[in-house]
């Protein structure tokens, strides 16, 4: 069988785009072995075969070497994206609550001192009492 009659090894792809890409992410041993790969290499144009080979950009590399360099071998370890998330505080809807309870009854108080301070007036007005009576003094 001739070269150009030989099946094809490799799968075909799936033409169907998904809706959303998915961002890859590589574990810290497959960039050590990248790494090693790349390093090893001597020949003009190889780095780029292996580039291609992989999917990958000479930025990927320039960034794995520098952390490598670093010694952050653990920063090599693929991250997790978005924002971090918050930590749970089991006390802290019981502070709300007790906060929004303090909050209504403040309000309740300060309508009842103006319902208080209507009724001395109106009081004073009538002349049902005396104006010096034990009252409140704001």
């Amino acid at each position: 069988m001739s070269e150009t009659n030989k099946p094809s090894l490799k799968p075909v792809p799936d033409p169907e785009v998904s809706d959303r890409p998915k961002r890859r992410s590589f574990t810290a041993e497959y960039k050590l072995n990248i790494l090693r790969e790349i390093d090893a290499l001597t020949e003009p144009g190889q780095v780029g075969e292996v580039l291609r080979r992989e999917g990958l950009y000479s930025s990927h590399i320039s960034d794995w070497r520098r952390l490598r360099a670093l010694g952050e071998l653990q920063a090599l370890e693929a991250k997790k994206t978005g924002r971090p998330k918050k930590e749970h505080n089991p006390l802290e809807a019981r502070l709300a609550e007790a906060e929004r309870k303090a909050a209504r009854l403040e309000e309740e108080l300060r309508k009842a001192h103006l319902i208080i301070d209507v009724q001395k007036k109106v009081s004073e007005m009538l002349g049902l009492v005396a104006s010096s009576s034990g009252g409140r003094t704001d």
